[in-house]
């Protein structure tokens, strides 16, 4: 190897605004201020590394001060009139006064006197100060370009003082255009595959392209395969990312451990095979419409494996995948083991249920449910009592109960959410009826409602007598349940909490009109515990009354309370006012009702 040798990055810095790839935004812009003399004193180059602003800066002093190409862009700095100053070393005040002295000195040849100043938000705030004066009105032949990669670190007085230029990333077919340009003036053998996994990683940088490519050079020599280039870099491959998500499709647990084992055991760092892994499932997903083919950063070849691939997934399924991965993209960099965690991740997309199968199990509901509501359903009682008629057998009645299973029932009355009649079960007038336990009765589920309307639950049928009329249906009247309230009361607080019982104590009857009872509340939480609890006072008040009601809420006008139970809150409120000791007790130690 010959002692001068210079890395690529080096030896293929660009020399004129043409050679600079990506940036002709700048560029253009740059040379029509040139030729049209409108040169501005200070100018600002942003954006991410390795895209070109510090070769832009030399290439436009280059150009302003007529610099003959033989001499070496890192050689501008040994000239009188260009000068590169490193901010991030050079970042004091008494620096910045050193720079204000010389900016006097008029150029010994050129037309000016042009200061790079790069990473220039490295610079004090006490350096930008001294400097703000200089910047905003420098001697006639001076120019400053200053470079960074953090503009929002520079104070906004420097920066309204200058021309603004943001650099753009380069893309990846610009990035390979530029390699396999360099590989044949150089006599390196690679492949354009090849040449864009190396801009791939390189992210936007075509410094870290070229870097990557002398990596590769003294790797392979000068020939540079597919696979050679892998190892070198010690990169995941687009098939091995294939590989482990067909094992995913088969969801073959053991064939997946196996090729992570491998991975890992070759040293694939575990954040760039997450990082690597979301953004294979990432691209599976938008390889599920063609429009979005664009978005991928592949060769055609690969686009086509991917969008055979997503066949295989729902859009739901790469999403959740895509989630999955990149909350343990998030959680791993804290792990203390993060290769367990890793499996642990991949595992969840192993065992993971797909939504083809609940979907499919959604359209055999609604298969049944259409089933259901076309066909004709079967009468309640009918075939029981055809079977006793046909046995010879008359059903019993008992004496002074009534019934009316097959009568319709009043507009209004009875239905269910669904304006499916309900059929009622006879009970005497606040005949005695064992109500169902505590336990039973949480564990049933609430019917929803609109506004503030509760419907009855559909009791059991009960025997039906063959000669039974529609006029022996009972109907209740405002003033009976007004009467018997109380005992409704009791049994209320024999089957739920104090804490129900307590608050429908202060509400009372106040209409009743087509078997829709209205309750009058003191305060919208009353209205809202008797919303919760609807079902099981409507079986409450069935079982009481021995008629089916619907419930409905109105808040009560403000006037004096006239409840026969006493709201347990006022009581202690009454006795610690009374009691000035009792009120510090509970002040102190925090007493609460007990439920």
């Amino acid at each position: 190897m010959s002692a001068s040798y210079k890395a690529l990055t080096r030896a293929y810095r660009p020399q004129t605004f043409d050679d600079i790839v990506s940036q002709e935004h700048v560029s253009n812009t740059l040379k029509n201020a040139i030729a049209n003399n409108r040169m501005s004193h200070a100018y600002l180059f942003c954006g991410p590394r390795g895209v070109g602003k510090t070769t832009m800066a030399r290439v436009l002093a280059r150009t302003l001060n007529n610099v003959d190409l033989d001499v070496d862009a890192e050689q501008l700095n040994n000239t009188l009139n260009i000068v590169e100053i490193d901010a991030a070393s050079n970042n004091g005040v008494d620096d910045v006064r050193a720079l204000r002295e010389r900016v006097r000195i008029p150029p010994q040849s050129g037309s000016y006197k042009i200061y790079i100043i790069d990473e220039v938000h490295m610079l004090s705030k006490p350096a930008f100060n001294a400097l703000l004066k200089t910047l905003e009105e420098p001697p006639p032949h001076v120019i400053f370009i200053f470079a960074t990669t953090e503009p929002h670190r520079i104070l906004p007085t420097i920066l309204s003082r200058c021309q603004r230029f943001d650099f753009r990333r380069i893309t990846i077919p610009e990035i390979v255009d530029r390699l396999e340009y360099i590989a044949n003036k150089e006599s390196i053998a690679i492949g354009r595959e090849a040449l864009h996994v190396i801009a791939k990683k390189a992210d936007g940088a075509l410094r870290d392209a070229l870097g990557i490519l002398d990596q590769a050079i003294a790797f392979c020599g000068t020939d540079i395969s597919f696979d050679a280039l892998h190892k070198a870099l010690n990169i995941v491959s687009f098939e091995r990312m294939f590989e482990l998500t067909d094992t995913i499709i088969r969801k073959d647990v053991n064939a997946g451990m196996k090729l992570i084992h491998h991975l890992l055991h070759i040293g694939n760092d575990i954040q760039e095979f997450l990082g690597a892994l979301t953004e294979h499932f990432r691209n599976l997903y938008l390889s599920k419409d063609t429009r979005n083919l664009y978005l991928i950063d592949a060769t055609d070849e690969t686009k086509s494996r991917l969008q055979e691939m997503a066949g295989s997934f729902s859009s739901d399924d790469l999403l959740r995948m895509m989630h999955i991965l990149h909350e343990a993209q998030h959680h791993i960099r804290t792990a203390q083991q993060p290769r367990i965690h890793l499996e642990i991740t991949l595992l969840k997309l192993y065992h993971m249920s797909r939504t083809d199968g609940l979907e499919k199990l959604l359209k055999k509901l609604d298969h049944l449910e259409k089933t259901i509501g076309t066909g004709t359903p079967a009468p309640a009682s009918g075939n029981k009592t055809a079977s006793r008629e046909k046995s010879g057998k008359k059903p019993s009645t008992s004496s002074g109960v009534t019934s009316s299973a097959t009568a319709k029932p009043p507009a209004n009355q009875g239905g269910d959410v669904f304006g499916t009649p309900s059929l009622q079960r006879p009970v005497n007038h606040l005949t005695a009826v064992k109500l169902p336990k505590k336990e039973d009765r949480d564990n049933e589920s609430h019917h929803p409602i609109s506004g503030n309307l509760a419907i009855a639950p559909d009791p059991a049928p009960a025997a039906v007598p063959e000669n039974d009329e529609s006029d022996n249906q009972k109907v209740a009247c405002i003033e009976e349940i007004q009467q018997h309230w109380t005992v409704f009361l009791n049994d209320l607080r024999d089957h739920t909490s104090n804490m129900v019982y307590f608050t429908l104590a202060k509400t009372r009857p106040v209409t009743l009109k087509d078997q829709v009872l209205e309750l009058e509340c003191s305060d919208s939480f009353t209205v809202e515990i008797v919303r919760e609890h609807q079902k099981m006072l409507c079986r409450l008040m069935n079982n009481c009354f021995g008629v089916t009601l619907r419930l409905t809420t109105r808040l009560a006008a403000h006037e004096k309370r006239t409840d026969t139970i006493k709201d347990p809150y006022e009581d202690l409120n009454r006795i610690q006012k009374k009691d000035p000791l009792v009120g510090k007790i509970v002040h102190l130690f925090g007493a609460e009702l007990e439920y």
